[in-house]
């Protein structure tokens, strides 16, 4: 086993951990605002194509994280709009978003580049994590969000917008405005974690995030709302899915179709540890 367990192990796990653990930060301070994130696969998806094109086109990786970044803010814009100033129902929001994220991916592929699958090679940040700004980013915010939730006016309300929102009624403040500013935090930290996706591997893939916004989603309601412990949560299911990989391509006398059902067995045993033991939602969770 000290064959799998390497420093290239590790940066492995880092750079599969990242993109989970931002789109559940994104997500969890939006959905503690009241705002049912479940468009984190679209921003997911519409953030790695956008880091894949402004990479592209600018022949930067650099530009490529403010691409994705801003893609996940121009998502986030849509479920806004279409939550807080149509009041349509949030989780039918976030659901037509994913669709059109897969379908749009594809379609925006094949009108700039021509192809139906990828994209064209981009400039990438490579396996190397200690230079890669969207691991630090992950990690500054892993540290950063709980601190600003408790200590900061900002956290503040927006807490008091997710749990107590007649509260900020009352000082003058309207709900929607600390839910906007979360939300768009949110979607700008889901939209580097797509970014990571296309930036570790030089290229953008057809429906790449594979499922990995519902992930997140389920850790961020396992972790109780909770930023930090959500990305904590996150970095166990990127354990799993590293440690699969690692067997696969180590000779460590263990059938593949053994190594494949690793991240399965262990979201499962982690679900039945947990149990119903997770944090009560926001009391204004999708209630706006």
């Amino acid at each position: 086993m000290s064959d799998v367990f390497t420093l290239a192990f590790l940066a492995q796990l880092i750079r599969i951990a990242v993109p989970y653990a931002l789109a559940a930060m994104g997500g969890a301070i939006t959905e503690r605002s009241g705002v049912i994130d479940l468009a984190l696969e679209a921003k997911l998806l519409f953030g790695a194509f956008a880091a894949a094109a402004f990479a592209h086109s600018t022949g930067s990786a650099y530009a490529g994280v403010a691409g994705g970044m801003m893609a996940g803010v121009a998502v986030t814009g849509v479920q806004l709009f279409c939550s807080l100033r149509l009041r349509a129902d949030q989780v039918i929001v976030g659901v037509a978003l994913n669709v059109i994220a897969l379908g749009g991916t594809r379609f925006l592929l094949q009108l700039i580049y021509h192809e139906g699958a990828n994209s064209p090679q981009v400039p990438a940040f490579g396996h190397d994590v200690v230079t890669n700004p969207i691991v630090w980013l992950a990690f500054i915010a892993a540290v950063a969000l709980p601190f600003a939730l408790v200590r900061t006016r900002w956290g503040l309300r927006l807490r008091a917008a997710g749990d107590r929102p007649d509260s900020l009624v009352t000082v003058g403040v309207a709900p929607s405005n600390p839910r906007i500013y979360a939300a768009l935090v949110g979607g700008a930290l889901t939209g580097a974690g797509g970014a990571q996706l296309t930036l570790s591997v030089g290229g953008f893939v057809a429906d790449m995030s594979g499922g990995r916004g519902y992930i997140a989603l389920a850790m961020v309601i396992l972790a109780g709302w909770r930023p930090a412990l959500a990305a904590v949560a996150c970095a166990g299911i990127a354990f799993a899915e590293a440690f699969n990989i690692q067997l696969q391509v180590s000779d460590v006398g263990i059938p593949n179709e053994l190594a494949q059902l690793v991240p399965y067995v262990l979201t499962l045993l982690v679900l039945a540890i947990a149990g119903g033991k997770h944090g009560k939602p926001p009391r204004s969770l999708g209630k706006l």
